[in-house]
């Protein structure tokens, strides 16, 4: 085969792989911003939760800890972080956490404050007073414990009615659909599914304040990075309907974004979303920023 044609079968496979963005109507790119600072907990960042008014944000890092700050902004757009403070998220005695159950990945805040945190390794729902408190313990559903390992509850929302779902980043099989878990009254049940499209996995959640379920999804193409996929859809007594594709990315067009936080603007919807740089040389720690259509 001649060198010409095989790199044109070539490209045409990796272009293949690609997946084109989703219609512009549905979803908006308004800036990005790298963050770093010099500290052996910044990065691996997996849950976000933003104010209501997008200044103050809330981020929980793999290695158990919680980074809180707020956004310096120049025409709606994040050009800064100020006000930074980490804190390690603790066990239910008050101490540091063990290194063998802390994988931190999901956050939820209720209204009032109250923080929730859905692990993965020791499959697991934490709440916390604020961030400076100890851990307690929710009651667990009987599948967490047969989840797979680092594959479990990547995903935690909460409704305005203090109603958790959750749902873990794999279903068993691609033809199956991935089961979510809802936490009310005291009681996990799993009265639910999303369906499973293609082979992105979810990795992050939010209900937005339009009531609709947000969930960020990612797909990984080796050494040409990752793509990214939010889908939206309404929440009925039936389940999960509506469901709508906002965005789907280019590869390497964002680092491994894994935390959302959807919030309200004077112009509309602001999907904010963060990167877990899983603590590698070749990655890094990014804030991205959508408009969502409404």
């Amino acid at each position: 085969m001649r060198a010409r044609s095989f790199l044109a079968i070539t490209l045409a496979i990796i272009t293949s792989a690609i997946p084109l963005a989703a219609d512009p109507e549905k979803a908006t790119l308004l800036g990005e911003f790298v963050w770093t600072i010099e500290h052996e907990s910044f990065g691996g960042f997996s849950g976000l939760e933003l104010s209501k008014d997008g200044r103050t944000f809330t981020a929980i890092s793999d290695r158990g800890a919680f980074m809180t700050g707020q956004f310096a902004r120049a025409n709606g757009a994040i050009t800064g972080i100020e006000n930074l403070t980490l804190t390690p998220i603790k066990d239910i005695n008050g101490g540091a956490l063990p290194e063998d159950i802390t994988d931190p990945e999901g956050l939820a805040i209720r209204s009032d404050g109250r923080i929730f945190i859905s692990f993965e390794g020791y499959h697991r729902v934490w709440t916390y007073r604020d961030t400076a408190s100890e851990g307690a313990w929710l009651p667990r559903h009987a599948d967490f414990m047969a989840m797979q390992n680092n594959s479990s509850l990547e995903a935690l929302a909460i409704s305005p009615d203090g109603t958790l779902f959750t749902l873990p980043e794999r279903s068993g099989h691609k033809a199956r659909p991935f089961p979510v878990y809802r936490y009310r009254h005291g009681t996990w049940t799993q009265p639910f599914t999303i369906p499973r499209r293609g082979d992105f996995l979810p990795v992050g959640a939010d209900i937005g304040p339009d009531d609709r379920f947000y969930l960020l999804e990612r797909d990984f193409h080796g050494v040409f990075g990752f793509s990214t996929r939010i889908r939206r859809f309404t929440i009925g007594p039936r389940g999960f309907a509506n469901e709508q594709e906002l965005l789907v990315t280019e590869v390497g067009q964002h680092d491994n974004l894994e935390g959302i936080s959807v919030w309200r603007d004077e112009a509309g919807l602001v999907m904010t979303l963060l990167s877990d740089d899983n603590f590698h040389w070749a990655q890094h720690t990014e804030f991205v920023e959508y408009r969502a259509a409404e």
